[in-house]
């Protein structure tokens, strides 16, 4: 096969399947064949033309699980035939933040299916110290692993402790992420959404104790019943709403952190004497370390991090231009997987 057939974003709500060359594994690189896509918020918000640092037209597609096909004898011990989830990453070494251990937010960072093409091909050729082996998952669940990830670093920023209270605001997959890793934290978790579909799947199907609708007018005051009087330590948002963000700040106990997970294109503001008075820590969160990769894949093939039913709607990568957005609008959608081959 010296050609293959791939999808393109051609232009905000517009797909289209191309034909491109088949990938030579380069230096470092192993050859992998693509066999299952994670369609994430960053792919619907590009398909809307809601994607910041984004350009048209692009190969969506990061979250990915592969299977090496080609690959030199390697330090990492992966060999044909294992199957990997990708950090898909691309960072420069040589930066400060890479030489600090922070390559999740390198300067010179490049994200496949964001800055350059991603894996919506049946082959692509990736640098071997991006592919995490996982051989006792499904290809679904490596699909998993980069957005569980994202919602993992964010508790690894918040510093969560098991006798804290954390308020995850999102209960999309990415706050999934982050409420099953508090969950394996310990610690107390309340989360809030606006869609109760949502907030039903966290009640009964991972367990979540506490769960809030976050347009109730009456809503403080039922997160301080929770809590006895007081707010939660920690609060978490995996909205990327500017209102939901911008609440944050009074929700969250004196002397407590902010986790802003959820990315806004634009600005978000706060009361000042309010901030300070609160001694308030506000902490972004990128991305994830290679070292959230394999805490990651340790929690899900334990089983301490469930994962059976995120996956609601599936499609065929050739199906994509017919069914993403009808699949995206699908009530119940958790997460929805794109199979290869």
């Amino acid at each position: 096969m010296s050609r293959m057939q791939t999808i393109q974003l051609e232009t905000p709500g517009k797909f289209r399947v191309i034909e491109e060359s088949v990938p030579q594994k380069g230096h470092g690189e192993a050859l992998v064949g693509i066999r299952s896509i994670g369609v994430c918020g960053t792919d619907i918000h590009a398909f809307h033309g809601r994607q910041p640092f984004f350009e048209y037209p692009r190969i969506l597609g990061h979250e990915l699980g592969i299977e090496i096909l080609e690959i030199d004898e390697n330090d990492l011990g992966l060999k044909i035939g294992d199957k990997c989830s990708v950090e898909p990453y691309l960072n420069n070494p040589a930066t400060p933040a890479s030489r600090l251990g922070k390559s999740n937010c390198c300067e010179e960072l490049e994200v496949l299916g964001v800055h350059i093409d991603g894996g919506m091909r049946p082959l692509l050729s990736l640098p071997i110290h991006k592919l995490h082996k996982a051989n006792d998952l499904n290809f679904d669940q490596l699909a998993l692993i980069e957005t569980i990830c994202i919602g993992a670093h964010g508790i690894e920023r918040s510093q969560l402790t098991p006798d804290e209270t954390i308020l995850i605001f999102g209960s999309g997959p990415i706050g999934l992420g982050a409420i099953q890793s508090a969950q394996s934290v310990g610690a107390r978790v309340i989360v809030a959404d606006i869609n109760q579909d949502r907030l039903d799947f966290c009640r009964y199907t991972i367990k979540v104790a506490h769960t809030l609708k976050a347009d109730e007018a009456d809503f403080e005051d039922q997160l301080r019943f929770l809590c006895n009087g007081d707010l939660p330590q920690v609060v978490l948002d995996a909205t990327g709403n500017r209102q939901s963000m911008q609440r944050t700040f009074s929700l969250t106990a004196h002397g407590g952190r902010i986790v802003f997970l959820g990315l806004l294109m634009g600005e978000i503001t706060f009361d000042d004497p309010n901030f300070h008075r609160r001694e308030l820590s506000v902490l972004a969160s990128r991305n994830a370390t290679p070292d959230t990769f394999k805490s990651v894949i340790n929690a899900v093939s334990s089983g301490s991090i469930y994962t059976k039913p995120w996956v609601t709607h599936h499609m065929e990568l050739l199906e994509v231009p017919e069914k993403f957005e009808e699949t995206i609008k699908q009530p119940g959608l958790i997460k929805a997987v794109i199979h290869v081959g």
